[in-house]
């Protein structure tokens, strides 16, 4: 059901928007790391690394879905809080159209170049042929991927956090389902795991999309809302594709990185891989508030109210760095514990290796709260310039730590890839943030003109 964000106290609605999207993060990252336990236990570190050497290149794809359907939801947000009912079926239209032409030629684009990115980063021969199986697999599923992304947007985008999460739950079960049979059933290896993600996958878009028709008249589309013209498909595409291109430019650092890491070996790709899963379950709280805060600012900039904007910034700030205190002292102290799970009490030294990623990383979860905070509240208010700088400012400190840290301190320099890209991308945002900010509390006395916006009052939003 949608709910408004403009309206309320800010940081209860950012807390209770964020539940859900951490939860349903945690079940999405299952569908990686029921691949990566199972794949690791029952096949092998080769075979773990195989699946482990693709995030980088998957992120770089995928990443551009996540960034590309984030970015059509901003407009979509904007008009809700504007209370702009036809804008708003007007904008799901755009972005299905823009959506569907675009996972057709990135599905495309990415199957043709999986093997060769894999060969450009000196993926270890012993487990590229397993690693070019399951990226394969991985990019066939991009419309699935994108459709799951972009109807689960949608519904954030309205206020509703919740109804994905469910979706994403019952899913998640099958992905686990599916990978066993898979694997060990019909003993199709990595790819067996590949395949039941991407059926996970649609499984979960088709779902939200049904969902959609029964039970959000809000998204209720007719044909001539599909008759988009030339500015409201440039208004989408500019807040959309910044968003996109933010996130495979970040991605462009972790492919150079995971080119650095390639070199040191499958026990260190392999360490980095299963540390890497527990990183992401841990700063999952701090993304989800994070993410809450583009709804939230989208909806009340679209209301026009600049100054609750700063509010529920400040609010979030003091909840999201208070998380991340509390995960990075979890990975500190339990980091070679929760490694064990991936890849077994057994394997000494991927286990100490994964403790070295997890401490470092873990003493700076701080500086990624804020990062994320700053970059989504931007998104939210369609300011997507400076957070692509930001992108470009995380690539410059991964490949410098990839060219640098990795030759001279090893493992424990490609550990220091991340801290060094957060504090390189906090910078900007946080000083065009508070410029930003500065500039529209000064005109919070007139009324904001948000593109293509008519006002009228929506009935059933609460």
């Amino acid at each position: 059901m949608a709910k408004s964000m403009t309206s309320g106290k800010p940081a209860k609605l950012i807390l209770l928007f964020a539940l859900p999207l951490i939860v349903g993060n945690v079940f999405q990252q299952f569908y990686s790391m029921a691949d990566t336990i199972i794949v690791g236990r029952t096949i092998g570190v080769n075979a773990l690394a195989a699946v482990g050497c693709t995030g980088s290149i998957s992120f770089f794809v995928l990443g551009f879905v996540m960034g590309f359907t984030s970015g059509l939801a901003i407009i979509t947000a904007q008009r809700f809080g504007a209370q702009d009912e036809e804008g708003i079926k007007t904008s799901f239209a755009t972005s299905l159209l823009l959506g569907a032409a675009v996972s057709v030629l990135l599905t495309v684009a990415a199957i043709f170049l999986a093997r060769p990115f894999l060969e450009i980063l000196q993926t270890p021969p012993e487990i590229i042929d397993d690693a070019a199986a399951y990226i394969t697999i991985i990019f066939w599923g991009i419309p699935a991927s994108l459709l799951f992304n972009l109807a689960s947007n949608m519904m954030r985008a309205l206020g509703d956090s919740r109804t994905p999460l469910f979706f994403l739950i019952f899913t998640c079960c099958v992905n686990i389902a599916l990978d066993f049979a898979f694997i060990l059933v019909f003993h199709m290896g990595v790819a067996g795991a590949g395949v039941a993600t991407i059926l996970s996958q649609l499984l979960s878009g088709v779902l939200c999309m049904i969902y959609i028709m029964k039970k959000v008249p809000l998204l209720w589309v007719r044909k001539e809302h599909f008759r988009a013209g030339k500015q409201e498909i440039v208004r989408h595409l500019n807040i959309a594709f910044p968003m996109a291109f933010q996130m495979s430019i970040i991605a462009i650092g972790a492919l150079i990185l995971q080119f650095a890491l390639n070199g040191l070996g499958a026990v260190s790709v392999a360490a980095y891989t299963a540390a890497q899963k527990i990183d992401s379950i841990a700063t999952m709280p701090i993304n989800s508030l994070g993410a809450a805060m583009s709804t939230y600012s989208a909806q009340n900039y679209g209301a026009n109210k600049v100054e609750r904007i700063r509010k529920g910034v400040f609010q979030c700030i003091l909840m999201s760095v208070s998380f991340s205190i509390i995960m990075g002292l979890v990975n500190i102290f339990a980091g070679s514990k929760l490694a064990a799970i991936f890849v077994g009490s057994g394997e000494t030294e991927v286990l100490s290796l994964a403790r070295t990623y997890l401490s470092i990383n873990g003493t700076f979860y701080f500086i990624l709260a804020l990062l994320f905070i700053y970059r989504f509240t931007l998104q939210g208010l369609g300011k997507g310039l400076v957070p692509t700088i930001a992108g470009v400012m995380e690539l410059v400190m991964r490949t410098a730590s990839a060219l640098l840290l990795v030759k001279t301190f090893g493992f424990a320099g490609a550990c220091m890839a991340n801290p060094l890209a957060w504090l390189g991308a906090l910078v900007p945002l946080a000083v065009a943030y508070y410029m930003i900010m500065h500039k529209m509390l000064g005109k919070s006395e007139r009324k904001l003109k948000v593109p293509g916006v008519k006002l009228r009052r929506i009935q059933g939003a609460r």
